[in-house]
């Protein structure tokens, strides 16, 4: 990233000179700060900053005044709110007043540096992901059947596609947040995710239950590991997932995603398997 311009928005000498350290040691430009309502905007309008970092509570003011007031100058602005105080009507609020991240103090550094790189580079954020997810998902995969099966895959076929589709019979669906959506699916016949089971347990599994909760686990380490490979590529994902859904039937129908999606066929030893993943553009703004 660059070009990042901070001004920094605090009453407190000493909260400007943490945050300003914590800035410049991790290679930010900080061009200014400010305590009061009117330093802001002349700070804002001198500085013309990209990115401002706001106390709630100031002398006269309050950190959602400053911010309304920031972005009558220039809208673009990224603000993030630090502030000793934080519960979830002050939060809503600040959501409300286009605040794209809240950090409680004490101050985090890992925390600080995180928010500003999501808020600053959120089109780079979403363009690594594209480039890098489908690869990572893949190797998870090989990776997981051989740990355990102690077997091997080979892909054949791979394709993008945003249609729905009819299961071939189970289909695990593991959904991801952080600061994007997607899921991940593993769809196979019922043949071949009781012989998975079976290879998993070195053993026949005792019921369609045992079969259900085995996929559900293969498939939960399968896009863990992914999403955990991908957080170490870069910690601004902030990716985790929700716990698996397992459907099976005669007729499953697997809805069509909002966003594009990529999916692999594996042929392993044990029958066919598809692996879907995507991840959706959309709640850049959003946070939690």
């Amino acid at each position: 990233m660059k070009d990042i311009r901070i001004v920094i928005v605090d009453d407190s000498a000493f909260s400007v000179a943490f945050i300003r350290n914590i800035l410049e040691s991790n290679g930010f430009e900080v061009v200014g700060d400010a305590g009061t309502l009117e330093e802001v905007k002349n700070v804002v309008k001198e500085k013309k900053p990209t990115l401002v970092t706001m106390d709630m509570t100031l002398p006269g003011t309050d950190g959602l005044e400053c911010t309304r007031a920031i972005h009558e100058i220039d809208e673009s602005i990224k603000v993030i709110v630090i502030s000793s105080m934080m519960d979830e009507e002050i939060v809503n609020e600040a959501k409300r007043n286009k605040v794209c991240a809240y950090i409680q103090k004490p101050i985090d550094t890992d925390e600080l540096i995180t928010a500003v790189n999501r808020a600053m580079a959120y089109d780079e954020l979403y363009d690594f992901l594209k480039e890098e997810y489908f690869a990572v998902f893949k190797e998870a995969l090989i990776d997981v059947m051989n740990r355990m099966t102690k077997t091997l895959i080979t892909y054949k076929d791979e394709y993008c596609s945003s249609k729905e589709y009819e299961s071939s019979g189970v289909a695990i669906i593991i959904g991801i947040i952080g600061e994007f959506s997607g899921r991940m699916i593993l769809d196979l016949s019922r043949e071949t995710a009781n012989n998975i089971t079976t290879a998993m347990f070195r053993k026949e599994p005792k019921s369609n239950d045992e079969i259900v909760a085995a996929l559900g686990e293969f498939a939960n380490i399968i896009a863990g590991n992914a999403c955990s490979i991908l957080n170490r590529k870069n910690k601004a994902l902030g990716l985790r997932l929700a716990p698996p859904s397992v459907l099976s039937g005669d007729s499953v129908i697997i809805s069509a995603p909002t966003f594009k999606t990529n999916t692999a066929i594996a042929e392993t030893n044990f029958g066919e398997l598809l692996m879907n993943v995507g991840f959706s553009r959309r709640g850049a703004e959003e946070w939690t």
